[in-house]
C-alpha cells in the first residue's frame, strides 16, 4: 500500500504570522494561495499545509499519486483502493471530497487522505 506524499496539515490562527514563523525554520512557499488562507511550506523533502480556518484540527495527510514534490507517481494506491482496504480492517471513514477521506487514530488525530485527481 503506497499512501503517496507526506505533509503535515497544520490549523493556523493568522496564515501571515505562521508563514514568517516556518520561513524562519527555511521552509518556503511551494504552492498555495496566501490569499485564500492556504499555503504548502516545504524544506527539503519535508513539507508543511498551513490551513486558517479550513480545518478544525491539525492532522496527517498523504496524497495518493504524488511524490514530496507534487509530481505524478506511476504506480501508486488510488484513494478508493486505500478507502476499500481501511474499511476491510475496520476503519471508520468519512468521506470529504471527490477523492479524499479521514480516517482517525486511536487518540483522535485525524488523517486525511487526499488524492488531486
Amino acid at each position: 500500500m503506497r499512501l503517496g506524499a507526506f505533509s503535515v496539515s497544520l490549523n493556523v490562527q493568522d496564515i501571515h504570522a505562521s508563514k514568517l514563523f516556518y520561513e524562519k525554520l527555511g521552509f518556503t512557499q511551494f504552492a498555495g494561495e496566501i490569499e485564500h488562507n492556504w499555503l504548502i511550506m516545504k524544506n527539503g523533502e519535508h513539507l508543511i499545509g498551513l490551513f486558517q480556518g479550513m480545518f478544525d484540527k491539525t492532522m496527517l495527510t498523504f496524497n495518493p499519486g504524488w511524490d514530496q514534490s507534487a509530481r505524478p507517481l506511476s504506480e501508486f494506491s488510488a484513494y478508493d483502493e486505500l478507502e476499500a482496504h481501511f474499511k476491510q480492517q475496520g476503519l471508520a471513514v468519512q468521506k470529504v471530497g471527490d477523492a479524499s477521506f479521514i480516517v482517525t487514530d486511536p487518540d483522535g488525530n485525524p488523517i486525511l487522505i487526499d488524492q488531486h485527481v
